[in-house]
């Protein structure tokens, strides 16, 4: 709601910019896409490295902190 609060603040005080704002957002996500699905991928990465280096503490009966 709020970004189209804003998207409308902009449309008031500067109508072209809103309008190629409008037209290239989804030109933009399209190009982020790959970005995030990177970021996904390390993010599993790291939680799965973290769970077999804790699994010998684990084992032994130690509780995580997170």
């Amino acid at each position: 709601m709020l970004n189209f609060l804003l998207w409308l603040m902009l449309f008031v005080f500067c109508w072209p910019l809103a309008l190629l704002a409008l037209l290239l957002w989804p030109i933009i996500w399209l190009l982020s896409l790959p970005f995030r699905l990177v970021g996904i991928t390390f993010e599993a990465l790291f939680a799965f490295l973290r769970a077999v280096l804790m699994l010998p503490a684990r084992a032994l009966g130690h509780k995580p902190t997170t």
